[in-house]
Formats: structure tokens, sequence, C-alpha cells
């Protein structure tokens, strides 16, 4: 039977920071010794929140002797995730390295295959021309995701129209060489050092597939992925990771045009999808839940069918390969 929810029960995400960073640094240790059997870790840093609270817990566990950081922008990056992801790597004293895969990509025909998808439904786009993906906020689509790409052309004209299936793949696919010549890069590294491999998820990104299939869903340890988005702004302030990330809206910083992952990916801004999430998994009624973040339990349901349509697609981004025995 659902119960009732309660602005006081929302609580419930809040946690003791100092402990569950000593208990996340703690198995962080245990891991690297009994699991991983590794020397340290390497990490991906974004210049995002979870890059910047994962890079934090593991300076707790092992020191930042035994930490390696890798920035790697590419022709779409955001400056700002440079500049703010080599803050964290100086904030927390760690050995650090820039490796640009922006002609990685161009070699491997990333940029290209995407403009050609791209140009299935604006035949001009080219040079000077800036793009991303957007879904329909499932508060309006009826719970289905619907994809649309934006465009800005050179004289700054800005156009929204729907994508085919087949366009839509093609610049997915295209965008997702990104991630995964990262953690080629991240896995180089540490082979080199001997280390293991962060993986930066938390529990919202994790539980709804907002992550690349041996991309940056390739981990050898993933501490953050059982908090929710809110917790790990909690930790953020108490590990001391810079206030200006801490205040930075998250975002993919995939497309070459500005984009959050609310319009991108999740339904609602990250405090309100927490509460979401977490009355679900809690049995809690849509009606009291929507009354205690300021939504109808019509809009509450639908995020709920939104969760559980993003669920099904991430059961194949967790699955293991199949064996035939």
């Amino acid at each position: 039977m659902n119960m009732m929810i309660s602005a006081f029960e929302l609580s419930a995400l809040s946690i003791d920071a100092e402990r569950e960073a000593e208990r996340i640094a703690s198995r962080m240790r245990d891991a690297l010794r009994h699991d991983l059997r590794k020397r340290g870790f390497v990490i991906g840093i974004s210049g995002g929140i979870d890059s910047a609270v994962c890079t934090a817990l593991a300076v707790r566990a092992v020191g930042p002797a035994r930490v390696f950081g890798l920035l790697m922008p590419e022709h779409d990056s955001d400056p700002d995730s440079l500049r703010l992801g080599t803050a964290v790597a100086e904030t927390f004293g760690i050995e650090n390295a820039v490796e640009d895969i922006g002609p990685t990509l161009e070699a491997t025909g990333c940029y290209r295959r995407r403009d050609d998808a791209i140009r299935e439904v604006v035949p001009d786009y080219g040079a000077g021309w800036s793009s991303k993906i957007v879904f329909d906020s499932a508060l309006t689509s009826g719970g289905y995701n619907i994809s649309s790409l934006v465009v800005r052309s050179p004289d700054g004209q800005m156009r929204k129209l729907r994508l085919p299936a087949a366009s839509y793949l093609g610049v997915v696919a295209s965008t997702n060489m990104k991630q995964r010549t990262r953690k080629q890069l991240e896995y180089y590294h540490a082979d080199r050092l001997n280390f293991a491999v962060i993986g930066t998820p938390n529990l919202l990104e994790y539980d709804q597939g907002f992550f690349v299939k041996n991309g940056d869903g390739a981990a050898d340890i993933k501490p953050i992925a059982h908090l929710y988005k809110s917790q790990v702004y909690a930790l953020a302030a108490h590990l001391g990771v810079p206030a200006e990330i801490r205040k930075r809206p998250p975002t993919t910083d995939t497309y070459s045009l500005p984009q959050t992952q609310e319009e991108f990916y999740f339904s609602l801004p990250y405090a309100k999808m927490d509460a979401c999430l977490y009355a679900l998994d809690s049995n809690l009624s849509a009606s009291q839940t929507g009354a205690a973040i300021g939504l109808s339990e019509a809009q509450v349901e639908a995020v709920w069918s939104d969760i559980a349509a993003k669920r099904k697609v991430a059961r194949y981004l967790h699955m293991a390969p199949v064996l035939v025995e």
C-alpha cells in the first residue's frame, strides 16, 4: 500500500557527509587492495560535480600521490570545463595531464559522421553551425521521450526540428565516440601506472542509464553510484570542492551548443528527480509526492513513467556480455 509523504520524509535524502565520505573512502581502499589489486586510481575530470567529488574521495582514500587525473577536451568542449577540471586537480593536489581528444575524434570520423546524420534533416549544416539534441519533458510529452535537434546557423538563427529515428541514432552513435575515446585513454594511463579506473555516475545517472556503454559506463569502481545527486552536492561542500563547480548547473558538455542534463535526459531539475526516484522506490504516493515538491499527481505519474522507460534502456547498458554457457 502506498504511504503518505511529507517534506519531512524527503529529508531521508539527507546524509551525514563526514560519515559517508569516510565510509566510501574506506571501501575504496579495501577494494583497491583486495578486489582490484592496484596501486592507485585514475579519474577523468570533467569540471563537473560528480568527477570532482570522486577525485576528493580518491584522495581521501589513498592520498594525492596515488591519484592521477585526466582532462580530455575536444572540439565541442566548453572551455570552462578544462579550467574547472584543472581547478579540481589543483585543489586536491593530484598529478594530472591534458589529453586533447579532438584530433583522435577527427581521425576516426566522429564529427564527420555526426554532421552527415544532421544533414539528413538540415542539408546546409556544416562549418560554422552548432547543434544539440534535446528531449521534450515527460511532463509535457505524456511520459514519452521525444527527441529534437536544435541547430544554430552561422548567422545566429536557431531552429528546432524533429529527428527521424535513423538520424537520431546516427548523431548519438557518433557523439558516443567521445566517451569511448576518453575511456581508452583512462585505461592507457591505468595500465601504465598499475592503477584502477574510477567511474563517476551518481545514483540518478546509474539507475536511469545516463552513460555510454563501454564509454563513461566502463570502470573498475563507481564510488558514488549509490548517492542521489543532491547527496553528491552535500558531499562536495563537505569535501571542499571549489564553489564555482558546486554552483554550476549539471551539463553534458557533449554537443557544440550549451546543453543542460535536464533538457537532454532528465525530466526535472536534479533535486526533484531525486525526490521522485526516492518516492517511487519507497512506494510513496504520487499525490503526496507532488505536494511535497510542487507537482501535480499527474505530473509525478508522468515522471515515474519516464523513469520506468529509462530503466528498460538501462538494463542493456548494465548487462555483462552474454555467454552461451
